[in-house]
């Protein structure tokens, strides 16, 4: 059978594969039927991802592996479960020859770190509220170095290198938009709260610079981002002698923005623009999902159940 260098994307039950992939996680475990030693694998590339398992072990040591680095792969694909498995036959960490780009690896935004970081700081610039401008340009050029790699999630939207950026940034595209047909809204106000309320995911999740969260912190696990970036405010706030009204409006878009009790929010917007920033945020995570998902669905079908839907399938239509 024909061995085929492609990427995650492609790959269909059947064919035989080899190439290099990103280890996202490894862990050993073993078998119910006979107790086997295997390695249990979630391989990347920037188009997808995989679970791959190495059955024979044999004498391998259970640490030569590790999550982010990356390795060359040779094995099957398999549909297991209604999902596609890579069942590796054979396995190598990756050598100076390989001459291998680590970053060609990993999804990644569509656009570059820093150009999506100074077209932000534009808007920032433009925020005509002293405090609110001093408040949003502090904590965004103190978090320059994480914001460059920082995925938005661990796993669901914008869970990519980058994507904490990218997903501000379109937020920032549509509140703009929308600005322009409810004048009535304050622009000041509107860009702070979509710069700010995901900012504490910084501290929320640990993400290596190549924007894989390895797991959440634990003041991230106690507290979470909404709780984490109101306390983060106060302290600004009062470092830069800001207006208390305005700590206060900026406080309440983080802490409105999700909506709902059980999804972290203790409050519902009570202004317009906190009421604005929530579905605009609504909107920028689920169109994203959205195209992901058509993506990986052929035409004339319908994609696989997204979790930001209410677990609802999408239609790919055939129309151009």
């Amino acid at each position: 059978m024909e061995v085929k260098n492609i990427n995650i994307v492609e790959f269909e039950p059947g064919i035989r594969v080899e190439g290099f992939f990103m280890i996202k996680s490894v862990d050993s475990k073993t078998t119910n039927s006979n107790n086997k030693k295997y390695l249990d694998f979630n391989l990347c590339d920037k188009t997808g991802e995989i679970n791959a398992k190495l059955w024979e072990v044999g004498n391998l040591d259970e640490g030569q592996y590790n999550g982010n680095t990356v390795v060359k792969v040779r094995g099957t694909i398999l549909s297991w479960q209604n999902s596609l498995q890579l069942k590796i036959e054979k396995i190598r960490n990756i050598t100076e020859e390989d001459n291998i780009n680590i970053e060609d690896f990993v999804p990644t935004a569509p656009l570059k770190p820093e150009v999506m970081y100074e077209e932000i700081l534009n808007y920032i610039n433009n925020i005509n509220n002293k405090d609110i401008k001093n408040i949003v340009k502090y904590i965004f050029e103190e978090n320059k170095e994480e914001l460059y790699y920082y995925p938005a999630a661990k796993k669901n939207h914008h869970a990519i290198r980058s994507g904490l950026l990218f997903h501000v940034m379109t937020m920032l595209h549509v509140a703009e938009k929308l600005s322009e047909i409810y004048t009535f809204l304050n622009r000041d106000l509107l860009y702070a709260g979509v710069i700010l309320h995901d900012m504490s995911k910084l501290e929320e999740m640990d993400s290596n610079n190549f924007g894989i969260v390895s797991e959440y912190t634990v003041e991230g696990q106690l507290l979470g981002h909404i709780t984490q970036g109101v306390k983060k405010l106060e302290v600004v706030s009062e470092k830069l002698g800001a207006d208390r009204e305005v700590t206060m409006l900026l406080q309440h878009l983080i802490l409105s923005h999700h909506y709902e009790p059980e999804y972290g929010s203790p409050v519902k917007p009570m202004i317009a623009e906190a009421e604005m920033l929530h579905f605009i945020d609504v909107i920028d995570a689920r169109m994203y999902d959205i195209k992901k998902v058509l993506g990986d669905t052929k035409e004339g079908e319908f994609s696989e159940r997204l979790w930001s839907l209410e677990n609802r399938r999408i239609y790919k239509t055939k129309l151009q």
